[in-house]
């Protein structure tokens, strides 16, 4: 009894060190209801942080332009002048692309994820195989490997229907959020207590009941928040398909200071208000996640 309790105050001493220790490493894979990390760097920006930023941002380019011929307030005017062309036709076009592929994304995300938790083993392993494989690919790969496999256009009935580069990219975008959303699903599901389970196969409820009646309702307030975290990381990338030659607000903005001449004093004022609409939009989107993140924690 003595040496049990001598080793039992020994390990006591050793817990309540305040010597920098190596703490145990937590590994959350994804698809955890509480695997909101963007939403939580998003939000983590403070109204006098933003305010210092703006600041810098408006002071520098001064600084930078100051033995330049070519002033702050003609790239400013510049930037007015073009600023409806920019938003109505660029950055909508964005958004377009951002819902789009959030809609085809979650359903098919939402199978996929259904068919990880199926019970038929071949369908399991390879709904896991697919989501996987796009869950872990560069997007912008994918979105080169769609460009180039889809065709240009299609015919049907001795009709000629051309695709759109911008769908063609919606198509390539949906691919990662599907396997991000599938894992959302199967992270949700899992996370249910098996009591629930057990509970619905004493009333004799059947699989497809358990898991639409019992399981999914349950799911739909956990799935909430991530889905919205991801919904802000896709509108953050859309960017990323201006490499292929989508009109939006990139493209835009290099040929709207083409127009202009190509002054590099536009560089700052152009691509600076896309990174102030874009947190515009996407800052409030991360704040709302946050605090359904709260709302709908489960408590165990």
């Amino acid at each position: 009894m003595t040496s049990v309790s001598k080793s039992g105050a020994a390990r006591n001493r050793f817990n309540a060190t305040n010597l920098a220790v190596l703490k145990p490493f937590k590994f959350n894979p994804a698809g955890q209801v509480q695997d909101l990390q963007f939403s939580h760097w998003l939000a983590e920006f403070s109204p006098r942080s933003l305010l210092i930023i703006a600041l810098l941002f408006l002071l520098w380019p001064g600084f930078a332009m100051a033995q330049s011929n070519y002033s702050f307030a003609q790239a400013l005017d510049a930037l007015w002048r073009w600023l409806p062309f920019i938003v109505t036709k660029g950055f909508l076009l964005n958004l377009i692309v951002s819902f789009l592929t959030m809609f085809i994304g979650t359903i098919a995300g939402v199978l996929l994820g259904l068919g990880q938790v199926s019970p038929l083993r071949p369908l399991a392993r390879l709904s896991w195989f697919i989501t996987q494989l796009f869950r872990n690919s560069p997007w912008l790969v994918l979105l080169f490997i769609v460009m180039l496999a889809l065709p240009f256009e299609i015919e049907i009935g001795g009709e000629v229907y051309p695709i759109p580069d911008w769908l063609k990219a919606v198509f390539g975008l949906a691919l990662p959020i599907m396997a991000n959303i599938s894992e959302i699903v199967r992270g949700a599901i899992v996370s249910v207590p098996t009591g629930q389970w057990e509970a619905a196969e004493s009333l004799a409820y059947s699989r497809q009941q358990t898991l639409w009646m019992v399981i999914l309702p349950q799911c739909f307030k956990r799935m909430i928040p991530p889905w919205m975290n991801w919904y802000a990381i896709l509108t953050m990338a859309t960017p990323l398909i201006s490499l292929l030659g989508v009109e939006e607000i990139i493209t835009l903005s290099r040929q709207a200071m083409e127009a202009e001449d190509n002054h590099p004093e536009l560089l700052v004022p152009f691509f600076g208000f896309a990174l102030i609409i874009f947190f515009a939009y996407c800052y409030p989107i991360a704040r709302l996640t946050i605090r359904l993140e709260k709302r709908f924690v489960v408590r165990q």
